[in-house]
């Protein structure tokens, strides 16, 4: 029988190393889980790393082929509507091979159609439903198929699916919600700074050679005015506003591909007046309702932290809730290196606490959540309200600049004309 090395965690979140003996990766796998440890590696002893069972299509190197058509992302709407048909077959007592085809016909050609029958054809081969689905990250994320993986674990699969699909349709509705109220602003300012830019490149040109054909002094605002115009018009300076969005995204991006340069970005844009407070209170969010989700669900509280860790968004939630890991691991509380932190309101931390003693931490971690969608609902209206009168007054004073600039030198030129 062959003897598979394997690396695991015990529920005390100390690292286990040791061999086991099983036919298969599937059953050393089932021999490590009940032995109440959490595998995080695992190998046969002197060969390569164990493949799936129903993995005969596999390239030379032993990695597994890659299915066409499986590569691409799936939007959040198509895979929340999937996981709630699946919850709703799973509820109704079908095999889930067949609820997997039966999804799999119904499904427009495209990448999700790819994945299910992907996914369906490892179930039928031997494989857990969350084993198949880890397989695809892109559409199924961790958070996903771990979830999915403590539904099959508990016999509450269909449960877990309609928990995990009210999860993504919450998220969906909070960066839709944020999304509508930054449509505003941005289509005014874009349509404003269109037409300001027209008249730069189009108008003010024209009034200069009128204003030079009469020779007359001009005062330092229209000056002000024809410099920034031939600038626009003759410097090329269209085209540097064109680039200036596309050179901010880069480098905002350049930026992001360092660990360093995300926490210095997302802690500049938590101190942002009312943003800052959007996108606190966003992360927070989500960073409670993921966790809170996946300890209701029965996935052990350092699996659960890790999943949370990688899904937060935010480096600065990374970096506190990577610092609950450590904590816990130690054996020490969750709401202590919370408070250190100083990422959430005093009032996260408490209920946290409350949460811990009671032995309710997923409810009140849910609780959480809720409070503070509210609370984002609330200043997303407050910073559309806000919006409207500041662009409006921004607005007012580029257009009166302009045709200040524009007028008083025509009043010198109409009182030369009346002398």
């Amino acid at each position: 029988m062959p003897t598979f090395q394997y690396e695991a965690m015990n529920a005390q979140g100390q690292e286990v190393k040791d061999e086991i003996e099983a036919l298969s990766a599937e059953e050393a796998i089932s021999k490590i889980r009940a032995l109440n440890y959490f595998p995080t590696k695992i190998r046969e002893k002197g060969g390569r790393r164990p493949g799936k069972k129903g993995e005969s299509a596999s390239k030379s190197d032993g990695r597994p082929k890659k299915i066409r058509g499986t590569g691409g992302k799936v939007k959040i709407n198509r895979l929340t509507e999937f996981t709630r048909q699946l919850s709703t077959l799973q509820d109704a007592g079908l095999p889930i091979l067949r609820s997997l085809r039966i999804l799999e016909q119904q499904q427009k050609p495209g990448t999700l159609k790819a994945v299910c029958g992907a996914v369906a054809d490892d179930v039928e081969s031997g494989a857990t439903l969350s084993e198949a689905m880890a397989k695809y990250p892109k559409c199924f994320d961790p958070l996903y198929s771990n979830m999915v993986a403590a539904g099959e674990a508990g016999g509450v699969l269909d449960v877990i699916l309609n928990r995990l699909a009210e999860f993504m349709e919450k998220a969906q509705n909070l960066k839709a919600k944020i999304k509508s109220a930054m449509m505003y602003p941005v289509s005014v300012l874009t349509i404003a700074f269109s037409i300001v830019g027209g008249i730069m490149y189009f108008v003010v040109p024209k009034f200069e050679k009128i204003f030079m054909d009469f020779g007359i002094d001009l005062p330092g605002v229209t000056m002000l005015l024809l410099k920034i115009g031939n600038w626009v018009s003759k410097q090329y300076g269209w085209a540097y506003l064109l680039a200036s969005p596309v050179v901010i995204v880069l480098t905002i991006r350049l930026i992001k591909m360092s660990e360093t340069g995300r926490y210095i970005l997302d802690r500049v844009s938590m101190k942002l007046p009312v943003m800052g407070q959007i996108i606190t209170k966003t992360s927070v969010a989500r960073f409670t309702r993921t966790l809170g989700t996946l300890i209701a669900a029965g996935v052990p509280i350092l699996d659960a932290l890790s999943i949370t860790r990688e899904t937060a968004g935010n480096e600065v939630f990374r970096r506190a809730i990577n610092g609950v890991h450590d904590s816990i691991r130690r054996g020490e509380s969750f709401a202590e290196p919370l408070r250190k932190a100083r990422v959430c309101d005093s009032i996260v931390s408490n209920m946290i606490d409350v949460g811990e003693e009671t032995g309710d931490l997923d409810k009140m971690m849910i609780r959480v959540a809720d409070n503070y969608d509210n609370d984002v609902d609330r200043l997303v209206g407050a910073l559309v309200s806000l919006l409207e009168p500041i662009l409006v007054i921004f607005l007012g004073v580029v257009c009166g600049f302009i045709v200040i600039a524009l007028f008083m030198p025509m009043v010198s030129m109409i009182q030369q004309l009346a002398q």
